[in-house]
């Protein structure tokens, strides 16, 4: 496989997983963080490295609409629920100790 059709693959990929992501709202960051060790917020945070690596100047609120399709708050607001208290301690048990 040449190297632009791995990019050109690897967006795809990635624009189906910003999507996917868009259309479940039910899932809560937190679960993501406790069962993959990544959310949206990482998404949008990978986004923005790889894009101020190539010399393009994005905050962490312009990155986060990208993933999320709208503004944070917004979202947040519509579908991020408060975490449980076992989501909470799933979380710290998951962190990696220092």
């Amino acid at each position: 496989m040449d190297e632009q059709t791995q990019l050109e693959l690897e967006a795809a990929a990635f624009r189906r997983l910003r999507s996917h992501l868009a259309k479940r709202t039910d899932v809560q960051n937190i679960d993501m963080m406790n069962l993959a060790g990544f959310c949206r917020n990482c998404l949008s945070d990978w986004y923005r490295e790889a894009a101020e690596e190539k010399g393009i100047d994005m905050d962490k609120a312009a990155a986060r609409e990208i993933v999320y399709g709208m503004p944070y708050g917004e979202w947040k607001d519509k579908y991020q629920a408060e975490a449980t208290p076992e989501q909470l301690a799933a979380f710290e048990a998951a962190r990696p100790k220092e």
